[in-house]
């Protein structure tokens, strides 16, 4: 059995559930809603269904809620030999209800596999949905991974674009199409009840109750709490994503009022306040190919700050002039020089 890139043993579960009544109005309704908000041109939507029970019942709301408005795409990443029968599970249920379904093959290339299975399946929906002429990909996160995730990254001590979370609208840099994720305001509950009630099949994935993992501990203490409230906290997730919003456009005027690019550096005057400094650092590394975490910019402004050079992700920065001079100081970044060998 192939190894999954945390190091354990992935098998899916096929679990097929009674049915009951129809899917609750209600339930539809609000689904029509989000679709409204965030597709508000009505193109037709693509959505990105795994055979999981959450995007299984981003499928059966979407039938229900718009039956011809929407194609589905489902990814075999060539992982895992379960893969082929989760994705024949959704053109099933596709077929049963008459929906355009194409299955996508990808190969992930060298590196962290679950990041490149990501990247690579986003890219295979995005080409998909431009293929199909469809106006936006739709993914089935919903509250309470928000809340999860929220949760996990403060207890990281992540900034404001960590704690944003998943955006209900984002369009992800080199796609042609945006993604939204229309179940943002749903539990997970109301989703494992639109399965029951439809008694479709669906696939388990086991390492959702594996408390190695972070997320399943999480989601764990998150259970045992009942005085957390998963929909309040994606709400702050929300709010937290504005403002990261209204920090990126102060951000981009600091950019423009305080920073220069040259063919082989880029300087920087010191920006108005840390919090955008952070911003433009982070920037600036990026545009010279290097990668930094926010604990090391944050280390690297702190330096600066005292008239300090530093080096990090690639990138050394050092310093011209000093506080107290006509001109307040200036930072240089480059490229860091190869390593001599031998």
């Amino acid at each position: 059995m192939p190894r999954w890139p945390w190091g354990g043993c992935r098998t899916s579960t096929i679990t097929s559930v009674a049915a009951s009544t129809a899917i609750n109005p209600a339930l539809v309704e609000r689904f029509k809603s989000a679709l409204d908000r965030l597709n508000p041109d009505g193109g037709k939507i693509g959505l990105a269904v795994s055979g999981g029970p959450d995007s299984m019942a981003m499928l059966l709301l979407a039938h229900e809620a718009i039956p011809s408005g929407f194609e589905v795409g489902t990814v075999d990443h060539g992982l895992r030999p379960e893969a082929k029968d989760e994705c024949a599970l959704v053109v099933a249920a596709c077929e049963e209800r008459g929906v355009p379904c194409e299955v996508l093959t990808v190969t992930i290339a060298e590196g962290n596999v679950q990041a490149k299975a990501r990247e690579a399946r986003y890219f295979a929906l995005d080409l998909w949905a431009q293929r199909r002429g469809l106006a936006v990909v739709a993914t089935a996160h919903h509250a309470d991974d928000q809340a999860e995730t929220l949760l996990m990254r403060l207890n990281r001590g992540s900034g404001v674009s960590g704690l944003a979370g998943v955006r209900e609208y984002v369009w992800p840099l080199g796609h042609e199409l945006p993604v939204i994720r229309p179940l943002l305001r749903f539990r997970r509950a109301e989703l494992d009840g639109v399965i029951k009630t439809a008694g479709l099949t669906v696939a388990q994935d086991p390492s959702n109750h594996d408390d190695r993992f972070d997320r399943v501990r999480m989601r764990q203490a998150l259970s045992e709490a009942d005085w957390l409230d998963p929909l309040a906290l994606s709400r702050s997730a929300s709010h937290l994503a504005e403002a990261d919003e209204a920090l990126d456009s102060q951000t981009n005027a600091a950019v423009r009022d305080h920073v220069t690019r040259y063919s082989d550096r880029v300087e920087c005057s010191s920006p108005p306040n840390r919090a955008i400094a952070l911003r433009v650092i982070d920037r600036i590394i990026g545009w010279l190919g290097g990668t930094a975490r926010g604990s090391q910019v944050a280390d690297l402004l702190d330096k600066l700050e005292r008239c300090e050079g530093g080096n990090v992700g690639g990138v050394l920065v050092t310093v011209e002039g000093k506080w107290g001079q006509a001109q307040p100081p200036r930072w240089v970044f480059r490229p860091e020089p190869p390593r001599r060998t031998g």
